[in-house]
C-alpha cells in the first residue's frame, strides 16, 4: 500500500458509515499502518544488509590492456613537471594513501613502455610545503635495473602548494586543481593481548602496499626485529600451508611466507619471493613501509642503534641516514627462490635451540642465508618504487 492510500479509503466524504463501522475501519487503518511500518523497517534492514554485502569483483580484461599498450599517446616523458601535471590531473579530488610510508603509487603506459612511480608526502618535508615525485620505466625479469628514473621535490618554487588540513590529511594544489591526500590513520591499531613476548616492544602498525598489514616488533634481548602479521582484520591473501610443514604458510597472491609461532598465537613473516624484490614491486615485503606516522619519540632510532651500534650518530629518529642517502634497512625476512628454501627456518625452530635464542630462527639476511652472529653491515633503502 502506498503512502496516502489510507486516506482515499477512509475519507468520510466518500462513505456514509456508522460509528461502529468507523471503529472497524480505524482498526484496519492501524493494522495497515503497522504493516507499513514493518515493511519500512524490513526495507531499511535489507538496504543496510545490501550495503554491508561484499561487492562483486572488478573485471580486468586483455582488451583493455591491449588498447592501453597500443594507444598512441603524447607525453614529454623527460619533463617531470609535464609528467606530474598528467598524473595529478588524472587523480580524483580526494585519494586515500594506504601505505604507511606515505607513498601514493601509480602506473601508466606510454609509447609501449610501462612506467611506475609515486607521489610521497614525507613526514620530514610535508609540513614544509614539499611533496616528492618519482617515476621510471617499470622493471621486468629481463631488465631489473632502474634506468631513466626521475626524482624531484616539488614546492611553491614549482607552483605546488601543500597544506595540512588535519593531522593526517593534506591538500596538494597545482595550477587550477587541488587533491586531498588522506593518509592512512592506524593510530588506534595495536597488537592483540598475548601477541608479544616479554622481551618484545611494539614499534608501530604497518600497512604494506601489498594490502597486507603488519606489526613492527623489536626484541630487545636478542636485538632483532620481526614483522608480525596483523590478523585483527581480514588478511587480504590466501595463506596456503607448505607441503613440507603446516607451520609454513605462503600467500597465494603475495608470495609472503609466514611461520606459525610455536610459543605465541601469531604468524611471523619469514620470506618474500626473491623475484618480487628484484622487480621492486608491491610484493617485495614491508621493509619499505615502516610506520612513520606512528613511531613515538626515539623508539625506532634506539632500537636500530641497539641492534646495530655502527650507525650511532648517523641516523635520525625515523632511521634516515644524515647524508640523505636512504634509510636504514630493516629486512629480517628471507628472499626465497623456492618454497624448500624456507625449510631451514622450520628446522631451526624445531631443533634443539634454547628458548631465548628461538626467535633468532626467524631472522635471515636479505639473501636468504642464516643471520650472522653479529649485526650485518648497515644497509640502505633507496627511494620508493
Amino acid at each position: 500500500m502506498k503512502k496516502g492510500d489510507e486516506g482515499s479509503v477512509l475519507d468520510p466524504g466518500h462513505f456514509a458509515v456508522r460509528h461502529s463501522m468507523l471503529d472497524v475501519m480505524r482498526g484496519v487503518r492501524a493494522r495497515c499502518l503497522g504493516f507499513l511500518a514493518t515493511i519500512t523497517v524490513l526495507a531499511i534492514l535489507a538496504g543496510t544488509a545490501r550495503a554491508q554485502d561484499p561487492e562483486i569483483p572488478r573485471l580486468h580484461t586483455n582488451e583493455a590492456y591491449v588498447e592501453d599498450a597500443t594507444r598512441a599517446t603524447k607525453l614529454a616523458i623527460a619533463d617531470p613537471m609535464i609528467v606530474f601535471a598528467f598524473v595529478f590531473d588524472s587523480l580524483p579530488d580526494k585519494i586515500k594513501v594506504y601505505p604507511t610510508e606515505n607513498y601514493y603509487y601509480f602506473r601508466f603506459m606510454h609509447g609501449g613502455t610501462p612506467y611506475a612511480g609515486n607521489i610521497r608526502l614525507d613526514p620530514l618535508e610535508r609540513d614544509q610545503g614539499k611533496v616528492q615525485f618519482s617515476y621510471y620505466p617499470d622493471l621486468t625479469e629481463w631488465r631489473d635495473k632502474i634506468e631513466g628514473d626521475t626524482y624531484v621535490v616539488l614546492d611553491a618554487s614549482r607552483g605546488v602548494a601543500v597544506e595540512q588540513l588535519e593531522r593526517l590529511v593534506y591538500r596538494v594544489s597545482y595550477r587550477n586543481k587541488s587533491v586531498v591526500f588522506a593518509l592512512n590513520d592506524l593510530s588506534q591499531v595495536k597488537p592483540p593481548a598475548g601477541a608479544l613476548g616479554p622481551d618484545e616492544k611494539f614499534l608501530g602498525p604497518i600497512f604494506d602496499e601489498s594490502a597486507v598489514r603488519f606489526f613492527l616488533v623489536y626484541n630487545s634481548k636478542l636485538r632483532i626485529f620481526h614483522f608480525v602479521l596483523d590478523e585483527t582484520v581480514k588478511v587480504a591473501d590466501d595463506l596456503v600451508a607448505s607441503a613440507r610443514s603446516d607451520r609454513i604458510l605462503v600467500g597465494r597472491r603475495t608470495g609472503f611466507a609466514f611461520y606459525r609461532d610455536h610459543r605465541l598465537e601469531r604468524k611471523i613473516m619469514i620470506g618474500a619471493f626473491e623475484g618480487n624484490s628484484r622487480l621492486n614491486n608491491y610484493f617485495d615485503g614491508p621493509f619499505d613501509q615502516l610506520p612513520e606516522n606512528f613511531i613515538e619519540g626515539e623508539d625506532l632510532r634506539q632500537a636500530i642503534v641497539e641492534a646495530d651500534p655502527s650507525v650511532k650518530g648517523q641516523i635520525d629518529r625515523l632511521g634516515h641516514f644524515s647524508d640523505g642517502e636512504g634509510r636504514y634497512l630493516i629486512h629480517p625476512y628471507m628472499l626465497y627462490r623456492k618454497e624448500s628454501d624456507l625449510l631451514s627456518i622450520h628446522r631451526c625452530a624445531t631443533g634443539k635451540v634454547r628458548v631465548p635464542a628461538y626467535y633468532r630462527c626467524f631472522v635471515t639476511d636479505a639473501e636468504g642465508q642464516d643471520s650472522p652472529s653479529g649485526p650485518p653491515a648497515p644497509s640502505r633503502k633507496k627511494r620508493g618504487k
